[in-house]
């Protein structure tokens, strides 16, 4: 809910805190509100690998319970702060430590699902993020029209506290590993694969955030629907969200090279119908369905295998899958937004989320042909 509500108010946001603009040309304010996507995102890419490899040789139980604390105090930053420029800083605060917390969860729950269930263990604690996007987006998104967006963070530090009292009362005791040090969990970046799988995600991302961070005015301004459409259209793309995960998690762990290159193929087929129906109200809620549930199947899969590309650094590799989602999701929103600011209209970042999700594909087929080729000489 701490990433993804900010999507649906960024038109109440742009309006509240950047008044002048908003007045004069309303989508480049909008467009402006979309740089505290892109601040909350660089926040989780510079925090996910850093705060994980640091604290590998710590608990796990006790490292996400410390992580659970932070969240709530920076998201209540945001609720507090009086303008456009500490808000921004507080988005960036907030994002540090949400790769890490989601990414040694995903450890955690594949060791107490068994060996062979390693995408499984990270949809199930990615499955927390679709559910957000079925319940807590939505209704986030409508209390802030309501009632002001800065209710929506008021009610996700409040939930954060929650959370944090419910890991230090069920989570299990997680031993770490005191041999893994920071210097060796960063050795992880010297395996070009690491890099391969990190770029897939990042930029296949990408093409789901250029769209879906611009939701509400493209419900609004291209469908022509009623703003009170905007949480509908949210709840079912985090219906499409949850259903995906669970699949995406399940087909990883049967066929992690299959899953992934025909979820891209998929995907592309879907952002391409999305592009050229967006300006009727029931395909946008069919397309985005479809969307939400492609984007994350494929969200298991890539974490499934940048862990196992990544050797002894699991909890480096765990997190990384959310700096690349969260890399996707700033070049998203970022692209997006400058495509509206130089006047191509709502429909334009779906364009782009396009070309991104082609670009991916493309990326994800140079990484196998890399790994089959050297497969091949090795055994030769």
């Amino acid at each position: 809910m701490t990433e993804f509500v900010v999507m649906g108010l960024l038109p109440q946001i742009a309006a509240d805190v950047l008044p002048g603009l908003s007045a004069t040309d309303a989508e480049a304010a909008i467009a402006q509100a979309g740089w505290l996507i892109s601040l909350y995102a660089l926040g989780v890419v510079v925090g996910a690998p850093t705060i994980a490899a640091s604290v590998a040789k710590y608990p796990r139980h006790r490292v996400m319970l410390a992580l659970a604390a932070a969240l709530t105090l920076f998201n209540a930053l945001t609720f507090l702060m009086p303008n456009f420029e500490l808000i921004a800083v507080s988005r960036f605060l907030a994002g540090l430590p949400h790769g890490a917390y989601f990414g040694i969860g995903a450890l955690v729950a594949s060791d107490v699902l068994g060996p062979g269930s390693r995408a499984r263990g990270a949809a199930f604690i990615l499955s927390g993020l679709t559910v957000a996007n079925i319940v807590g987006v939505p209704l986030g998104t409508f209390l802030g029209q309501q009632l002001g967006w800065r209710i929506a963070f008021a009610i996700v530090a409040g939930i954060f506290a929650l959370t944090t009292v419910l890991v230090a009362l069920f989570v299990p005791a997680h031993a770490g590993d005191p041999a893994r040090t920071l210097r060796a969990e960063l050795s992880a970046f010297r395996i070009p694969q690491v890099w391969f799988a990190i770029g897939i995600g990042a930029v296949g991302f990408g093409g789901f955030f250029a769209a879906y961070s611009y939701i509400a005015p493209i419900v609004t301004h291209v469908a022509g629907a009623p703003e009170w459409a905007v949480p509908i259209v949210l709840v079912v793309m985090g219906v499409g969200m949850t259903v995906g995960n669970l699949i995406g998690g399940h087909l990883a762990d049967i066929d992690l090279k299959r899953t992934l290159l025909g979820g891209f193929v998929v995907f592309i087929v879907i952002q391409l119908l999305l592009a050229l129906t967006a300006g009727w109200i029931i395909t946008l809620a069919v397309f985005i369905f479809a969307v939400g549930a492609v984007t994350s199947a494929l969200g298991p899969t890539i974490q499934s295998r940048l862990m196992s590309v990544a050797g002894d650094n699991q909890s480096i590799a765990a997190a990384l899958n959310h700096s690349a989602l969260n890399i996707g999701n700033a070049l998203g929103a970022f692209l997006g937004g400058l495509v509206i600011a130089h006047g191509f209209g709502f429909v334009a970042p779906i364009w782009v989320g396009l070309v991104l999700a082609v670009a991916g594909f493309i990326l994800a087929l140079v990484s196998y042909a890399i790994e089959d080729q050297r497969r091949v000489v090795i055994v030769s």
